[in-house]
């Protein structure tokens, strides 16, 4: 029987969070330093019911583990 990868690319919401030390931020003038965007130090949660299907493919499995020799389906979508 032939499997098939089905991959989806979605947007949603997230809420990023992030507890840091009081040196580590200037709450006199707002700035927020590293912590300005969010980035590894944050810990995110996915807002339910906001994620939407932006594109989807799929593509016949192939379980070899060596599979160079085939696009990736990222390698489409940018």
């Amino acid at each position: 029987m032939k499997k098939y990868k089905i991959v989806h690319k979605i947007t949603a919401d997230f809420i990023a969070e992030a507890i840091v030390n009081e040196d580590e931020i200037d709450t006199s003038i707002n700035d927020l330093k590293e912590y300005n965007k969010p980035n590894s130090k944050f810990n995110f949660t996915m807002v339910k019911g906001t994620e939407s299907v932006t594109q989807t493919n799929y593509e016949l499995y192939d379980e070899k583990p060596n599979n160079s020799h085939k696009d990736s389906i990222s390698d489409k979508w940018y």
